[in-house]
């Protein structure tokens, strides 16, 4: 179970002045627990802390960052189960997918450790004209400074941990705002942190208003905002000022499965069951839009909706769930308004479609007009769709037909149609031979067009939370 109170951490200290945010059990409705609250004048001590933080998180050799890391690592081995059961509580994850989180918050500080004594810079030829002889040059990476990360509900622990274990290993005090529907996890990070040697200072992590968050964005001795979520992160890119921005705003993946595919269906299917409603499908990169070639249509579709009236929904913390709770009623009633609207303009539901609170089934639906909202827009929860295609050049136009632009998948034999998806659709990342849900904590993750801009996976976030700077010589 959680503890009944959680403290914030500023300037790696935990202070309690408070317990005014309640967090629910997603599944039962009932505070499981109360987290302390920040306001404006903790805010701004946080992010002073930060600043005065940065000289001594710069001049941290790499190899005490790394022990650092790899403290963490030890701990959260340690707590694996804890963590988990916390995911399982304040998110609704399933204690199996909950688990899964927990591996790959260990995996992304490990990635950490090792890429933090490899951050280094090379030489520069200056003698590529008369004007050059005699010159030599060298450049290096040096922290960007403090930081500031506004992380989601949907991954507590692994979206948290993709801002945290880079800015260690990149030398960048931060301060953090996780989501406050499920800040317990950050907080047990935070917990960890606090028993390193990290200079004074070095973080800051607490739930908070929007309003007294507003200084993440727009203040001056922030140098680098870090933001995951929905399209206001725009509108702070616009506030930002001076300072880099990297946004990952989400988006409605679609996957495409070839004509090729019909030895491997049942291969298919278990894979897009899986991207498709996985936690609920409350993922930036879930399987939302699948688009199936006309030679197979027909038994995917009746494969897939065997699959998806089969998967196991209720309490998380049962071992045999697979769906659970969304993490709040509105975000189940306002897919089951989409769903609605889809059938009013003629799509017809496969599987699924009913909804108890926070509880939507699983649901696929055919044919959905492409004016509709589960086509246009990100749903974020147990819902996909099914679309017949004949040309596989049409399909990726169709792919492409989103104001989204992050993941997506391709079910291909045909090495030309990998090639071409990977030339022609508009995402950050192709991946072929599975879904867009596929994600290793190493790889560069971003979008473009809606999707965001900027790329994490550690070594590419470092890359964002550092400077170039160059060192001339004159012999």
């Amino acid at each position: 179970m959680l503890e009944p109170r959680y403290p914030l951490y500023i300037a790696n200290v935990a202070e309690a002045p408070n317990a005014d945010l309640a967090v629910l059990d997603k599944y039962s409705g009932r505070a499981a627990t109360r987290v302390a609250m920040a306001d404006a004048a903790t805010v701004e001590r946080a992010i002073a802390a930060a600043a005065a933080a940065a000289p001594a998180m710069a001049a941290l050799p790499p190899y005490k960052r790394q022990a650092i890391l790899e403290h963490c690592v030890a701990r959260f081995r340690e707590r694996a189960e804890e963590l988990a059961l916390a995911l399982c509580i304040e998110a609704g994850k399933p204690i199996k997918d909950a688990r899964g989180e927990v591996a790959r918050l260990v995996d992304t500080f490990r990635i950490a450790a090792e890429e933090s004594v490899r951050i280094e810079g090379r030489t520069v030829e200056m003698e590529i004209s008369e004007r050059g002889h005699g010159y030599r040059g060298v450049w290096k990476r040096v922290p960007v400074g403090p930081c500031s990360f506004i992380t989601p509900f949907n991954f507590p622990l692994n979206l948290v941990a993709h801002k945290v274990a880079p800015a260690i290993a990149a030398g960048c005090p931060f301060v953090l705002k996780p989501a406050a529907k499920t800040p317990v996890g950050a907080l047990i990070i935070a917990e960890v942190l606090a028993g390193t040697d990290l200079p004074e200072g070095a973080f800051s992590v607490f739930a908070c208003s929007n309003e007294d968050a507003a200084p993440l964005v727009e203040d001056e001795r922030i140098k680098l905002l870090s933001f995951t979520g929905g399209a206001v992160g725009w509108d702070f890119k616009a506030r930002a000022g001076r300072k880099k921005v990297t946004l990952e705003l989400g988006g409605n993946a679609a996957c495409i499965v070839d004509a090729d595919q019909g030895g491997k269906l049942d291969q298919v299917v278990e894979r897009l069951a899986f991207g498709a409603y996985y936690q609920s499908g409350q993922s930036c990169i879930g399987v939302q839009r699948i688009l199936v070639h006309a030679a197979v249509y027909d038994a995917l579709r009746e494969r897939l909706a065997a699959k998806v009236r089969g998967l196991a929904a209720g309490d998380p913390k049962d071992e045999a769930t697979f769906i659970g709770p969304l993490i709040d009623e509105a975000a189940a009633q306002r897919l089951e308004a989409w769903i609605a609207a889809a059938r009013g303009a003629g799509a017809r539901l496969v599987a699924g479609g009913t909804r108890r609170g926070n509880m939507l089934e699983a649901t696929l639906l055919e044919d959905v007009p492409r004016h509709c909202e589960l086509q246009r827009e990100e749903a974020f929860g147990p819902v996909a769709v099914l679309q017949r295609f004949d040309d596989f050049e049409a399909a990726l136009e169709s792919v492409n037909d989103s104001e989204f632009g992050l993941q997506a998948g391709v079910f291909t034999d045909s090495l030309a149609h990998a090639m071409r998806a990977w030339d022609r659709l508009e995402v950050g990342g192709v991946v072929v031979g599975d879904v867009p849900s596929f994600r290793m904590d190493n790889m560069p993750y971003g979008g473009v067009k809606g999707s965001g801009l900027g790329r994490e996976g550690v070594r590419f976030a470092i890359e964002d939370m550092s400077e170039v700077r160059l060192l001339v010589l004159k012999a």
